[in-house]
């Protein structure tokens, strides 16, 4: 599924802000994404965030209180698909509601272009095995799709901004910035694995993709999955984290594949900070490995001047 409003986000976030390189693209639209704002990529994310965001929280939260219909419900499940797994039916029990409310309040943020549907690929046990008795939690199990944010400020607001806003209210972000410390790489992963499938879509542009986007079921969850006209599989994994990727990862991105039943026609690994040299060394026809450089080619044939719909001016 790959998300062209996200694209043009990220073009437009580059050419008002021209960030030195491709990791710092990332790291910073993954917070800022939506806000049709200039911002200093030269100063550290902790300092934008307070100086930007945190000293101006009385005008952003009112946005986002227009935005939520000043609903606590609708709030409520915001923050629940920011800091969860992002599973519709776990997201309503996370924040109190049910397929009712739960429901109203999903379709009114997808009407507003706030939220969009990941749709499961996954068969349900009842549909794989017809004529076999189910156990009883396999009969009840219930396949749920995910959801994304569209912009990733509104995210990186349910994030770290909702969960605080108490302390924030009292002047006091001690707390909000300590937890962005910690998780912020956590909190990237997302928005990295988003612009790598629209990465990988690039370069398959000519190869007739029929289905893509993160694969998930009772047991095990891909990152990216992409199924080509000709029965080709691309599988892809991606990693935010401050250190080389190794083998390791390649091993368990192939034994994921064996328990679907995939022999993927190439592996693709994403990562931050690279690779170790053993991996750099089976790159070919059945390895693919793409670093934060790699991200330049989706600017390419930007258009600069192309207007985006931003979160707030």
């Amino acid at each position: 599924m790959s998300n062209k409003r996200l694209l043009d986000q990220f073009r437009a976030f580059y050419f008002k802000n021209y960030p030195e390189d491709m990791e710092k693209q990332i790291d910073y639209f993954a917070i800022f994404g939506g806000l049709n704002w200039q911002i200093d990529t030269s100063q550290d994310i902790a300092t934008l965030v307070q100086t930007l965001i945190l000293d101006n929280f009385a005008v952003l939260n009112e946005k986002i209180n227009e935005i939520t219909l000043q609903n606590d419900a609708n709030k409520r499940l915001l923050k629940a698909l920011a800091t969860g797994d992002r599973r519709i039916f776990s997201a309503f029990n996370k924040a109190g509601l049910n397929n009712g409310n739960g429901g109203a309040a999903l379709a009114y943020f997808q009407e507003k272009g706030i939220l969009q549907l990941e749709y499961s690929r996954e068969e349900h046990p009842r549909n794989l095995y017809p004529n076999k008795k189910l156990k009883k939690e396999e009969a009840r199990y219930r396949i749920s799709h995910k959801v994304l944010f569209t912009h990733p400020f509104i995210r990186f607001w349910f994030y770290f901004i909702q969960p605080n806003i108490k302390s924030i209210v009292e002047g006091d972000y001690k707390k909000v910035l300590q937890e962005l410390a910690i998780k912020r790489n956590s909190y990237t992963s997302l928005v990295y694995e988003e612009l790598s499938e629209i990465l990988l879509n690039y370069h398959l542009r000519d190869a007739h993709i029929i289905s893509s986007g993160s694969y998930w079921d009772a047991k095990t969850e891909i990152d990216i999955l992409t199924l080509t006209q000709s029965g080709k599989f691309y599988i892809g994994e991606c990693k935010w984290k401050n250190h080389k990727v190794n083998k390791k990862e390649l091993h368990k991105l192939s034994e994921k594949c064996k328990k679907l039943g995939i022999d993927p026609t190439q592996i693709i690994l994403f990562s931050k900070r690279g690779f170790s040299k053993e991996l750099e060394q089976m790159q070919g026809a059945k390895l693919a490995l793409y670093s934060s450089d790699d991200f330049l080619s989706l600017l390419k044939k930007s258009d600069k001047k192309r207007a985006v719909e931003d979160f707030i001016s």
